[in-house]
Parts: structure tokens; C-alpha cells; sequence
């Protein structure tokens, strides 16, 4: 994950560069962050967890986004806003689509690790999410065939919930009976 500009910027200022860019970029503290293109194997993994999402939450009232689409976290408990572009998106609470956006904070979001954003998606978001009350993050490493579930526990910390590598399943907390083969995530 690169840095866009090396200064920092309001977020208005985030917005007029967004507006005239196609380029996937994230505000994160002031600062713009540039998202790699993702590869091959990066697109067929997020196409499968998106099926398999989808699936599951086909007749509830949760809606999946995928990338690029932009979620500007913002709650009432941390004072700034910062806009990410996460891989898969499951927002269960529709009151924060905007026709550009959603404002608000998805119940889970899946991030597929890129060799040039682990740290970005591994430490950053992780407490970004945790920070701002997403219910659950999934960390798809596709150099490690693994996938690690977070999931906020009662002090509004994140705790491994679920961890498979290479093989076995892996289920989610939040939506109970959903369960995903790790050997299906990560066969061509």
C-alpha cells in the first residue's frame, strides 16, 4: 500500500482528488493510500468468499459490496472519518447508503492480503475496524493459503476467532451456520 501524496490532506480535499481519479485510493489519517491492482488469484479468491457470502445472506437484510466501493467509517464514538475500499463488505444496517457511499460501519468486511499491502491490512485496518465497531474482519492470505476470522468481543476487542490453513473450514461468529471450505477458497 503506497502513499499517495506524502502530506496529509482534509478529507475534503480527499473528496476532489476521489472525484476526478479512478485510482482505488483510502484516507486513513489525514493521508491518501494507494491500493495495488489486484492479481489473478486475488480476484478468483474474492469472487468465491463473494459467492459464498452471497449466498448466505441472500433473503436477510444484509447487502455484499465488493471492491471498488467506498465505506466511510464513521460512528459516534471516534471522531474522525476515514474512507477504505475493502475487498467484501456485509452491511446489515441500509440507513448510511448514499448514491457515492456508505457512511457508517459494515458488520463484516473481508480483506484478501496483497504482498504489498499485509502490513497495511494486517495492523492498520485491523485496529481501524476493531476501533470503529466492525462486528467482524476476515484476513485472507493467499501467499499462505490461511484465513484468520476476528471478531469483537464484549469490550469492543477483536479476538481470533476462527483460524484454517490450507484446509478445514472456517465459520463466522457473527452469522451463525456460516461456514466456508479453505481448500475451496484457495483451488484454482
Amino acid at each position: 500500500m503506497n502513499q499517495y501524496r506524502t502530506d496529509s490532506m482534509t478529507i475534503d480535499e480527499y473528496f476532489q482528488i476521489r472525484e476526478k481519479s479512478d485510482t482505488l485510493l483510502e484516507y486513513i489519517d489525514g493521508f491518501v493510500y494507494m491500493s495495488p491492482s489486484p492479481s489473478t488469484k486475488h480476484q478468483r479468491i474474492s469472487r468465491k468468499l463473494e459467492n459464498k457470502f452471497g449466498s448466505y445472506i441472500e433473503g436477510k437484510s444484509c447487502e455484499l459490496f465488493h471492491a471498488p466501493y467506498d465505506i466511510e467509517l464513521k460512528n459516534e464514538k471516534v471522531k474522525d472519518s476515514k474512507i477504505v475500499i475493502p475487498d467484501i463488505s456485509i452491511i446489515c444496517d441500509e440507513s448510511g447508503f448514499t448514491d457515492a457511499r456508505y457512511v457508517g460501519v459494515p458488520s463484516l468486511i473481508v480483506e484478501v492480503l496483497s504482498p504489498s499491502n499485509q502490513s497495511h491490512d494486517l495492523i492498520t485496518k485491523l485496529n481501524i475496524y476493531m476501533n470503529y465497531g466492525v462486528k467482524e474482519y476476515w484476513i485472507v492470505n493467499p501467499m499462505l493459503n490461511a484465513v484468520v476470522v476476528y471478531a469483537l468481543n464484549d469490550q469492543n476487542m477483536y479476538e481470533q476467532h476462527d483460524m484454517q490453513k490450507n484446509k478445514g473450514e472456517v465459520t463466522s461468529r457473527l452469522f451463525e451456520g456460516f461456514r466456508i471450505d479453505t481448500a475451496d477458497v484457495f483451488n484454482n
